[in-house]
């Protein structure tokens, strides 16, 4: 451990990842040393409208860019590496990561043209990493990805852990177990701070095992009579891996359908990560050339997504498969929270075109189950860890609110438990902890290439659109004298059907002509005036007429 300074504090702090589900991104600070753990992304809230993805704010990172050592990756999912090339457009530096996950970040970045410009280090569970004044070790977790590592952080302060996402599989489809051992041992030397995920802090007992769902998997498969659709998220690799079994087990093909399922299948094939039997991949051309019972479509799309492979499936807009009568559709995973609606209404669809759905949380289908420990295995991380300090991470408030009470129950004094949202910090100093001040952090928006260009003011003006429309006023007038040369010209779009309401809009006209008259006969000549005259006499009378509030937009051109 590098020597401490009594002027350095160790600040901890998100900037993203707390108090929401999604765009993983912590940072640990001593002196002038940042390390970023994770760089994630979320997807937008249904009152984002047309927004892509959201990314965290990482305007602190770079007005300290000279300090940032770099960024530890805990596993390949979304939510903790999608925010990735949008963070190393602007802050070049390097990112530690195991194979898959690394595997998984080198497609993200080659798509991004920024492969061969970031230094990208390969670590396991027996790596240590000097980044600084602090120095990374890691230890093994279970997860619904192979690869996934806790991290721990000795900093002169003292010792922080992250866990990452986690959970304790005491049958993991691939074999590798949770290092029970390592995390007591890192334990025993004592711990400053722990950082744990609190996805499933509701969810009381154990989460069940991962193996579990491959033997409800194989006796669909056998009771199936026609072809088996399973739509789950592509990179949850040990669901795959169940998929090909169960698909090898009744002696079906797989056809890949979703560029992300694709990807994830190709580079977790390529680095040995799923076992795959010579010759069971093929192309979705071939799936209505083989007999129904011999086929599998392993597909993106179980959160309901509009462009999906699954979702276009329901609609009848995929250009290669469709769903027949009498088809297996298993939706292997659980709605994110704000999804459910959007996965209601494929299953709908789904059921009109004639298919057998099995879907709904792992207890009721047996067809998913969890990635995150529940009560059990939460109480049973912060028991081998045994931390002075707990700050609950990764999950909404009310997950966090539940944590921390967990927290209290196996012995940790409350004032040693720190709530925090996106932007604060936690200062330690002499063994001591205190909320510290905020940094800046918050939503970064991605519409299409933009990045950031789409604020709140932008947001309200498109909700604002979508509920009640826009009317555009044109009008020219004299340069020299004021007077009206052509229009008011009312253009309405979203707003009333023009054919149908020709009175009303006639009478929109009058009441612009006359409010501009009366601006000039009172000596009211600039546009700023005269635009926000017209925007305020116009949306009195039509909220009067038809109680509604379209947004309205004065063009003023003068010749």
């Amino acid at each position: 451990m590098s020597k401490k300074n009594n002027q350095d504090k160790l600040l901890i702090f998100a900037l993203g990842g707390v108090g929401e589900i999604g765009k993983n991104m912590y940072a640990i600070q001593y002196g002038s040393d940042i390390v970023i753990v994770d760089a994630g992304l979320k997807f937008p809230e249904e009152d984002m409208l047309g927004i892509d993805i959201v990314i965290p704010d990482i305007s602190y990172l770079l007005e300290n860019r000279d300090k940032v050592r770099g960024i530890l990756v805990t596993h390949g999912h979304e939510d903790h590496i999608g925010g990735l090339p949008f963070v190393l457009k602007n802050l070049n530096v390097p990112v530690f990561g195991t194979k898959l996950t690394l595997g998984l970040i080198e497609g993200k970045l080659k798509e991004a043209g920024l492969l061969g410009e970031t230094k990208r280090i390969l670590i396991n569970a027996d790596s240590e990493v000097q980044l600084g004044s602090i120095t990374a070790t890691f230890f093994k977790t279970n997860h619904s990805i192979p690869d996934s590592l806790g991290v721990c952080l000795d900093t002169p302060e003292g010792r922080v852990v992250h866990t990452g996402d986690f959970k304790f599989d005491h049958t993991p489809v691939n074999g590798e177990f949770a290092d029970l051992q390592r995390i007591a041992e890192i334990g025993s030397k004592g711990v400053l701070a722990l950082l744990s995920d609190s996805t499933n802090a509701e969810r009381p007992g154990f989460t069940p095992s991962e193996s579990v769902v491959g033997h409800n998997l194989e006796e669909i498969f056998r009771k199936a009579t026609q072809r088996v659709v399973v739509a789950t998220f592509a990179s949850n690799v040990h669901r795959i891996q169940q998929v090909v079994n169960a698909a090898a087990a009744t002696r079906r093909k797989i056809a890949v359908v979703g560029r992300s399922m694709v990807n994830v299948v190709s580079i977790a094939g390529e680095l040995g990560y799923l076992n795959i039997p010579e010759g069971m991949i093929i192309e979705p051309e071939e799936v209505n050339k083989m007999a129904a019972d011999r086929v599998v479509i392993l597909c993106t799309g179980s959160q309901g997504e509009p462009m999906s492979a699954l979702t276009r499936m329901a609609r009848s807009t995929h250009r290669k498969i469709d769903i027949l009568p009498g088809d297996t559709v298993i939706i292997a995973a659980t709605p994110i929270p704000g999804n459910e609606r959007h996965v209601g209404r494929t299953v709908d669809e789904l059921f009109r075109l004639g298919a057998n759905v099995i879907y709904g949380p792992g207890s009721v289908s047996g067809v998913h189950v969890s990635g995150h420990g529940s009560q059990e295995e939460l109480k049973l991380m912060l028991n081998l860890i045994r931390p002075k300090f707990f700050i609950p991470i990764h999950g909404e408030y009310r997950m966090l609110r539940l944590h921390a009470q967990l927290g209290e129950a196996v012995g940790i004094e409350r004032e040693n438990i720190f709530i925090i949202d996106n932007g604060d910090t936690v200062e330690f100093q002499n063994g001591a902890a205190r909320k510290g001040s905020k940094v800046q952090a918050g939503n970064v928006l991605i519409d299409g290439l933009g990045v950031g260009d789409v604020g709140n003011i932008v947001l309200r003006d498109r909700k604002l659109l979508s509920q009640d429309g826009i009317l555009v006023v044109v009008v020219t007038l004299s340069k020299q004298d004021g007077t009206i040369l052509s229009g008011p010209d009312i253009i309405s779009r979203g707003f009333v059907y023009v054919r149908e309401s020709e009175g009303l809009l006639d009478e929109a006209n009058r009441i612009v002509t006359s409010t501009l008259n009366k601006l000039m006969n009172d000596n009211v000549n600039e546009w700023a005036s005269l635009k926000t005259n017209v925007k305020d006499a116009l949306g009195r009378f039509l909220y009067e007429q038809t109680r509604r509030r379209p947004m309205i937009l004065p063009i003023i051109m003068e010749v």
